[in-house]
């Protein structure tokens, strides 16, 4: 039987959408400038298309990219569909099922938060009040006013251009376990505003010079849309392994076992090891987001290329642990190009490549929606249709 392992490699687009000016992103190109910049070389997944799918993407050649495909790979790239540009939507639309609504943003301002939004937290969290309430990068933010945390007990709460309501606190003085139950509390409050995430940062640290973010953080997602190739591979009683954000950006709902790790490369390790391991019939859907979080909002045009040459070396390891009738994607669910201004994601297509050992590959060409790609890993899998998407297997 079948087995699909997906990929998701967090913000690199590759070439501004049709619709990129209404979101103020007219001429992104997160790999293409990238790209363009760097002498940079993937040779793994320039083997299996990705300079062709950004080459059509983009409408010219990206440099430094000019494999001939395998004979069976699969390359090409997506248009998105959903109102948006943010880690939600962006995976729940390759996963086949997009959103029917926009997701809310908190606009800058003096405070980020509605006043009655404020009220409501403190009084169902029992909380002295609050610090923070603004647009911030948070470890800034947490350096600022840590020590005001520690002597006051007030969590720190701040947002970004993202759908999201980030809330900071000390695992020690204040608790890991009760941090994550205030975010439980704050993600019934902000459901009615759409608001895509509550994220619990969890920190330690005394003063700060010696403040730092601790790898217990956690994602408390919106629900996302039903029909997606999650609901529909736990349907047939499928085995589904989750790596990464995948279990908090689909709230937990059918992600099946769930391996979160420090980083990429240490999540990477974890695919490796659980490839051979995966069941016929079985799904891996697995998300890296250090290029986004690191590289992308920090505007790092190296780091970011560095980021992608060790990430393909990676994919090297993986290749071979491949087994003929598997289905091997690699994409990602929006754009952050490093070049651009400010440090919000960017409105792009997507690349969509991978390989099927022992089929012939194709050229996928433009897909006129994210969610052609969990329909195709539906059909690879002979279990029931996604929502939306046409699968190209």
């Amino acid at each position: 039987m079948a087995r699909a392992i997906f990929l998701v490699l967090d913000s690199l687009g590759c070439g501004s959408a049709a619709d990129s000016a209404a979101f103020g992103d007219e001429g992104a190109d997160t790999l293409g400038h990238i790209a363009e910049r760097v002498d940079l070389r993937m040779p793994v997944l320039d083997s299996l298309g990705l300079g062709r799918a950004a080459a059509l993407s983009r409408g010219k050649p990206l440099p430094g990219f000019n494999a001939t495909p395998r004979r069976d790979a699969i390359y090409g790239f997506a248009r998105e569909i959903s109102q948006g540009k943010d880690t939600p939507s962006g995976h729940w639309e390759l996963a086949g099922a997009p959103a029917d609504f926009a997701l809310g943003y908190f606009p800058p301002g003096d405070s980020a938060f509605p006043p009655e939004l404020i009220r409501q937290i403190v009084e169902a969290g029992k909380l002295p009040g609050i610090l923070g309430d603004c647009h911030a990068a948070g470890v800034a933010l947490i350096e600022e006013l840590g020590e005001e945390h520690l002597r006051t007990g007030k969590p720190i709460l701040y947002t970004s251009v993202d759908s999201v309501l980030q809330i900071a606190a000390h695992e020690e003085t204040f608790g890991r376990e009760r941090l994550y139950e205030l975010c439980e509390i704050v993600r019934e409050i902000v459901n009615p505003l759409h608001i895509g995430r509550v994220i619990a940062r969890p920190f330690i640290g005394a003063d700060k010079d010696t403040f730092r973010r601790t790898p217990y953080r956690r994602d408390y997602s919106i629900p996302a849309p039903p029909g997606n190739i999650l609901d529909r591979a736990a349907d047939e009683g499928r085995a589904i392994l989750s790596i990464g954000k995948i279990g908090d950006i689909f709230g937990h709902r059918n992600t099946g076992r769930e391996i979160k790790g420090a980083g990429d490369m240490a999540l990477f390790d974890r695919l490796i090891e659980e490839t051979p391991r995966l069941p016929d019939g079985g799904l891996i859907f697995a998300n890296f987001v250090d290029l986004d979080t690191d590289f992308g909002h920090r505007r790092n045009v190296a780091g970011y290329a560095k980021g992608l040459e060790a990430f393909d070396a990676r994919m090297g390891e993986l290749l071979p642990l491949l087994r003929e009738g598997d289905l091997l994607l690699f994409s990602a669910d929006h754009g952050n190009d490093p070049t651009w201004r400010g440090t919000d994601h960017t409105r792009e297509h997507v690349p969509v490549v991978g390989l099927r050992p022992g089929a012939a590959g194709v050229e996928i060409g433009a897909r006129e929606t994210f969610a052609d790609v969990g329909a195709s890993i539906a059909a690879h899998l002979g279990v029931a249709p996604t929502l939306r998407g046409k699968s190209f297997v």
